[in-house]
């Protein structure tokens, strides 16, 4: 898969209601290589592996260039072991609404207690309807991108997110 990517990303508020309208979840575990100018990122989710490059944001976090791969499993282990900084650990669970399907990430290890959620879009200006656990908006907020994450645990920043999030 490659393309533009539009997506907009939200923090979650805090009592877990995303766990009971979700259809799927799933587990991740993903890694980074350093690039300049892009972020590539690889990932295994479940039994299945992609290598991902990203390229830099056009307008604050909405949208960017994307190209996704799948790889095998044992690939990803090899590339696993360029990657730098820390692993992000999550779980993924699918929320639908309205016409749209919800991403909500509940992070593991020392992400643990985030919960942010992403839609992905058709255009920037995209109507969506959002669910009723979806909070502020961070899609501009670089220290919510998994990149950061895996170079900046949120167990070092968590205290400056609203008391409703943590």
């Amino acid at each position: 898969m490659s393309g533009m990517e539009i997506e907009r990303k939200f923090l979650v508020r805090r009592g877990g209601e995303y766990k009971n309208l979700a259809h799927a979840v799933s587990r991740i575990r993903q890694g980074y290589i350093p690039a300049e100018g892009a972020t590539v990122r690889i990932r295994t989710r479940d039994e299945s592996a992609y290598i991902t490059i990203k390229g830099k944001s056009v307008d604050g976090g909405v949208s960017r260039y994307e190209f996704e791969t799948e790889i095998a499993m044992n690939e990803a282990e090899e590339l696993f072991k360029l990657c730098r900084g820390g692993f992000v650990d999550k779980c993924r669970y699918l929320v639908p609404s309205g016409a749209h399907m919800f991403e909500v990430d509940e992070f593991k290890g020392a992400n643990e207690g985030l919960v942010v959620a992403e839609v992905e879009l058709k255009s920037a200006d995209e109507a969506f309807v959002k669910p009723p656990f979806i909070g502020d908006e961070v899609t501009s907020d670089r220290r919510f991108r998994n990149s950061f994450i895996a170079l900046h645990p949120y167990s070092e920043w968590r205290d400056t997110v609203p008391e409703e999030y943590r």
